[in-house]
């Protein structure tokens, strides 16, 4: 015999086929295809679970892991899934499990997670680390699975069986939404509100051939579960339509003053899926890039307790609106949402409307139903024959035991039994297996009511079973029930246009138009948001003016402490408030402790516009100094405009505008003394002064500025110095200033008050145009005794304590710079 050759070997052991690779490529392409559309990527229209979705869910609530017991490692859970039912990669199962546990990420979170489940801008810690649990929406999407209410397949080994769809109690397709990438097709579904859903469905139950736009007053929009602002509503109805549509989210956003000194717009919600680093991000990149412009700084305050919080500070001459509009379209602050409603229905990929996504649920949930009644009406009619039978074998039970004891065997038992009493098999193994505690009086009542009780839920069931109506209003029911235990009010809200069509024309830059700059007496600065005229009648809401100079915009204005010193600053940097017609609300201003670096003990005493044309600063001391400073601007921040000996300190500092101008001063001791600015020769910045008011010993200065002697009002305060501070109300005298007789300068002037017994001083003073108003340290007005012509009488009772005086009327010297003055007439 011939030894075999190697190629004859290859010839028996090889069957090599030829394959045409084009044939052999497109087979396995949609055999890849296939298996990414109908078993990875696409969710169900039914219960709009991707296949690894519904097998976490079954997994758990087989496993028992539900709201009322504790948490497992998630682990646990990744490792059944993959293990019984979907054999694919443990990140891609727990990538699938995080998502449904994220309040950001989905409307009604399905899964109760406890750890690190990441954020909209980090992912989750490892499962090894993190816990989780059914959350309770899950329970009613598993509900009713030993019920025979869905189809069981076996699962890709043929050992277990999973479901092919779960019964979902509420409509997750819809409220949850889907997002994925098969092969060809994508899909992507924004969330909805549940109540807005079930109510649709309530609806589509009553009336099947409902309109979309009819449909659309129950369903107005998605509703996500970060909030935001949906722009625009034509999009939403292409998509509810058609399948397809796009439509713009944008932040909600507000702006607010977030430091003393600048505004800012705060960010609290964001557009779905974009994280606060992201925003972050594009703004350093378009600040950068020079795209974005006005922005000072940018944080992010986000945390657990008051969620999202990104701020951003806007530089100052930067109108707020016009940068946010900027942001808009530069930064994902408004981002687009493109619906691509593509799911399976028996089997097959489609694009569905918003009504047909509704039909294929109502229709899901019907199926559902119905074979849960059919479920439950076989198992209460079995019941019911068992029951039955028991009843009947209780009444003759003698006759029942003697026939068990003279039986061979059960088999002879059972044939027995059937034969006497007429029952099926069934009935009669009941009987041999029932236990003797059975046979009592109180088992035959209990037995009855039971019959009686199966009888009326057969009843019920056969109703459900035989008319669609009930059948429809059974569901309708559930769904109410549904929405009332999980639903919570919309957080997205819908707009017709951005709301706001004029912001895109606003300016960035905030223009330079005239205002006003006043300074209150507890130490609030403030501009007005225009220049008008200034109320003569009334008073600052809460509070008095006591300084006010005008200026614009972005111009400068200077401020002088009681140490002497003036600081440069930027009107821009000012908060504003509203110049009404009644008077300047100064609550919206800022201290000056917060707006420029002063020592604790110093304080703003006056105002200036540091206009080089003026006739410079008139400065008055508690010792009695007075001195005129040169109007000199510096490059400096602050500069020292008087020198004080010892303790002494600025008690008023005014801009003099008309060389005819008199100055006053009021000491403690009731001395009052006015007398032409004209008198006092003007120093440069180190001067100390010269002598304005001689004052008697342990006499102090409590008060100086320009007055008008034809016009202007005297208000003194008097009381006993041993008083505490604002304790003590004192007497109160209003006296026209023409009253008092100018004298030199350097002289000790004339009585401005009497003192009556138990009075040695004055507790405050102020000259000023009418009308003169009062306030106490709250801010609330003390009404004023009426003026009288008594230079040197006493005073009337006043309600409380004053702290705060000033004139309200338009003074000479508050009329405008130069350079404000240039802007009015150009108006």
């Amino acid at each position: 015999m011939a030894k075999p050759t190697v190629d004859d070997d290859l010839t028996e052991e090889e069957h090599i086929l030829d394959v045409d690779v084009t044939q052999e490529m497109e087979a396995s392409f949609l055999e890849y295809a296939y298996s990414v559309i109908y078993s990875r990527a696409l969710p169900d229209a039914r219960d709009g679970l991707k296949p690894v979705q519904r097998r976490i869910l079954f997994s758990m609530d087989e496993m028992g892991i539900r709201p009322d017991r504790g948490h497992v490692k998630c682990a646990r859970v990744v490792g059944q899934v993959m293990g019984l039912l979907h054999p694919h990669g443990d990140s891609a199962i727990y990538d699938a499990l995080v998502r449904m546990g994220q309040s950001w990420s989905v409307r009604l979170p399905l899964i109760d997670g406890h750890g690190n489940f990441g954020s909209l801008d980090a992912g989750p810690a490892a499962m090894r680390y993190t816990e989780c649990r059914m959350a309770p929406p899950a329970l009613a999407m598993t509900r009713g699975l030993d019920l025979d209410t869905v189809d069981f397949k076996p699962n890709y080994d043929g050992k277990e069986s999973e479901p092919v769809v779960l019964p979902a109690a509420f409509p997750n397709l819809l409220v949850n939404g889907a997002t994925g990438i098969a092969v060809g097709m994508a899909t992507n579904i924004a969330p909805h509100n549940l109540v807005e859903v079930v109510a649709a469905l309530q609806q589509l139950l009553r009336n099947p051939g409902i309109e979309l736009d009819e449909l659309m007053r129950h369903i107005p929009g998605p509703d996500f579960p970060t909030g935001g602002k949906i722009i625009g509503l034509d999009g939403i109805r292409d998509a509810y339509a058609t399948g397809r549509g796009t439509f713009r989210i944008r932040a909600t956003t507000r702006i607010e003053k977030v430091s003393p000194r600048r505004m800012g717009i705060v960010v609290t919600e964001l557009p779905y899926m974009v994280g606060p680093e992201k925003i972050i991000e594009q703004i350093k990149k378009g600040v950068n890039d020079k795209r974005l412009t006005g922005i000072a700084d940018v944080k992010d305050l986000t945390d657990l307790a008051n969620g999202t919080r990104l701020v951003i500070e806007v530089k100052n001459g930067i109108n707020p609106e016009a940068l946010l509009e900027q942001l808009y379209k530069a930064t994902k602050l408004e981002d687009t949402f493109a619906i691509n409603a593509v799911a399976l229905v028996e089997g097959q990929p489609r694009t569905l409307t918003l009504k047909e996504m509704l039909e294929v649920y109502l229709q899901h949930r019907l199926e559902v139903t119905l074979r849960r009644s059919n479920f439950l009406l076989a198992k209460a009619e079995d019941r019911l024959h068992l029951v039955r039978g028991l009843i009947t074998a209780i009444a003759d039970i003698d006759d029942v035991i003697a026939i068990i004891r003279t039986s061979d065997d059960a088999a002879q038992a059972r044939e027995r039994l059937i034969a006497a009493f007429d029952l099926d098999e069934t009935q009669a193994n009941y009987i041999l297996d029932m236990q003797l505690r059975r046979l009592t009086r109180y088992s035959t009542i209990e037995l009855e009511k039971e019959s009686d009780a199966l009888t009326g839920e057969i009843a019920a069931l056969r109703e459900i079973i035989d008319d669609e109506a009930v059948l429809r209003r059974l569901v309708g029911t559930e769904l109410s029930q549904v929405s009332k235990e999980f639903g919570t009010p919309r957080r997205t809200v819908l707009l017709a246009s951005s709301g706001a069509p004029t912001t895109s024309r606003a300016p960035l830059e905030v223009p330079d138009d005239p205002c006003w700059v006043l300074l209150s007496g507890t130490g609030l600065v403030a501009r007005t948001d225009t220049r008008g005229p200034l109320p003569s009648t009334g008073r600052a809401a809460h509070d008095v003016v006591v300084a006010r100079i005008q200026s614009t915009a972005q111009g400068e204005f200077g401020v002088i402490t009681n140490r002497g010193r003036l600081i440069r600053c930027r009107a821009i940097e000012l908060p504003t408030v509203p110049l009404t017609a009644s008077a300047p609300n100064l609550q919206g201003g800022s201290l000056a402790q917060e707006l420029w670096p002063l020592e604790p003990s110093e304080r703003p005493v006056g105002l200036t516009s540091l206009d080089p044309d003026s006739l410079g600063l008139a400065l008055g001391t508690a010792q009695g100094i007075v001195k005129r400073v040169n109007p000199e601007l510096l490059t400096k921040d602050s500069w020292d405009v008087i020198r004080l000996e010892g303790d002494d300190e600025v008690v008023g500092a005014v801009e003099l505008t008309y060389p005819e101008s008199d100055l006053a001063f009021i000491a403690d001791d009731a001395q009052l003394l006015h007398f032409p600015a004209s008198l006092v020769r003007p120093q440069g910045r180190s001067g100390g002064g010269v002598a304005g008011i001689k004052l008697a010993a342990g006499a102090t200065a409590i008060w100086f500025g320009v007055v008008d002697p034809d016009r202007d009002l005297v208000v003194t305060v008097s009381g006993s110095s041993d008083s505490l501070p604002g304790t003590e109300a004192g007497l109160a005298k209003v006296t026209p200033l023409s009253e008092y007789p100018g004298k030199g300068r350097a002289t000790g002037g004339v009585r401005a008050h009497r003192f009556l017994k138990g009075e040695d001083t004055l507790l405050i003073a102020a000259i000023g145009p009418a009308p003169v108003v009062a306030a106490a340290a709250s801010g609330s007005p003390v009404e004023l005794p009426s003026e009288h012509g008594r230079r040197d009488g006493s005073g009337s009772p006043v309600a409380q304590p004053i702290t705060m005086i000033a004139g309200r009327g338009e003074h000479p010297d508050s009329e405008p710079s130069a350079g404000v003055q240039s802007l009015l007439d150009e108006e």
